[in-house]
């Protein structure tokens, strides 16, 4: 059956078609027979009681420079579409936390992956403190005292905004560094009302900050970015450079312990972060990683999204 599946992204025209996993998703739904209509979130709008969407019907194709087509601007009540995939990138801020609460106003026969409850409920840095035996010692906190005692503790600390992504506005303070003040100084004025996180420095970063696909909560694949010389931070968007990996009996131990609350929680499509022996990050809002785990070990990790989609969507049928 051909469904309508309703893609709430970025401007499509920005993306990276060989490292973005929304594009192949959407490929692999096309390829299925699947009609793809794509939105900003600035386009939504709750009519009373109703959702609707200002976008495009879309056509994607893997050519760099042409790799979109869009349909003429429509509007469309987000009630008649089978699906509605959350895939816009953080950061998660209030604008990101207001379209899961619309969301929420669809009826149940759309399905909406992941479940925007859940993803309102699990900011990537604080979904993973409720596994604080897989967490390298940790600290979320607004008081300076405790930041400073936490350093007296572990000397070697990361310091990063607790809703930032993609890497940006990490720190990493050696036991000698004397930016702790300038660096709490900046995060006041950039982040006045919100904690940051801290964590101890962990030196396995230097083998790589290792990302694993889940799907329903299974491991699928993973990948491990390699920061470059002189950088403590490994993710893509900070320059970190994808190389071929497999999980080890410890990352296949978190991913046992943290699985059934993803699938539980209808966060079909997560990835999360791993160095060394310890999870650092659960990613539910847009988790990247797919397309440079198909190069380097020659899968389609899509195929299997879009197959949980699909199942999700069959089950939540035949109960009603």
């Amino acid at each position: 059956m051909s469904l309508a599946i309703a893609i709430q992204m970025d401007p499509i025209e920005s993306i990276d078609i060989d490292a973005d996993s929304t594009f192949v998703i959407g490929l692999e739904a096309q390829r299925r027979g699947h009609r793809l209509f794509t939105y900003q979130p600035k386009h939504l709008t709750l009519r009373h009681d109703r959702l609707v969407a200002r976008g495009w019907d879309l056509t994607l194709e893997r050519v760099r420079g042409a790799h979109f087509q869009l349909g003429e601007p429509r509007t469309v009540d987000l009630a008649d579409m089978d699906v509605v995939l959350l895939r816009q990138d953080p950061p998660f801020d209030l604008a990101y936390i207001t379209t899961t609460h619309l969301l929420e106003h669809l009826p149940q026969r759309v399905l909406v992956l992941n479940d925007p409850a859940e993803v309102r409920n699990a900011p990537e840095k604080l979904l993973v403190t409720h596994f604080p035996q897989l967490m390298p010692p940790s600290l979320i906190t607004c008081e300076r005292g405790e930041i400073e005692d936490f350093r007296t503790q572990h000397q070697d600390i990361i310091i990063k905004p607790l809703f930032g992504c993609g890497g940006a506005g990490v720190f990493h303070l050696k036991p000698d560094d004397e930016n702790l003040t300038s660096i709490l100084e900046l995060f006041t004025r950039l982040y006045p009302h919100e904690p940051v996180m801290v964590q101890r420095y962990l030196s396995a970063i230097r083998d790589g900050d290792k990302r694993i696909i889940l799907v329903e909560g299974e491991p699928v694949g993973a990948v491990s970015r390699m920061p470059q010389s002189g950088e403590a931070r490994a993710n893509f968007h900070s320059g970190g450079q994808p190389r071929k990996t497999e999980l080890t009996d410890r990352e296949r131990e978190i991913c046992a312990a943290i699985g059934p609350l993803l699938h539980r929680k209808g966060l079909v499509f997560t990835g999360i972060d791993v160095i060394g022996d310890w999870l650092t990050e659960i990613n539910v809002t847009s988790p990247t990683g797919i397309q440079q785990i198909n190069r380097l070990d020659g899968v389609q990790l899509e195929v299997l999204v879009v197959d949980a989609l699909e199942a999700r969507l069959a089950a939540r049928r035949a109960l009603s």
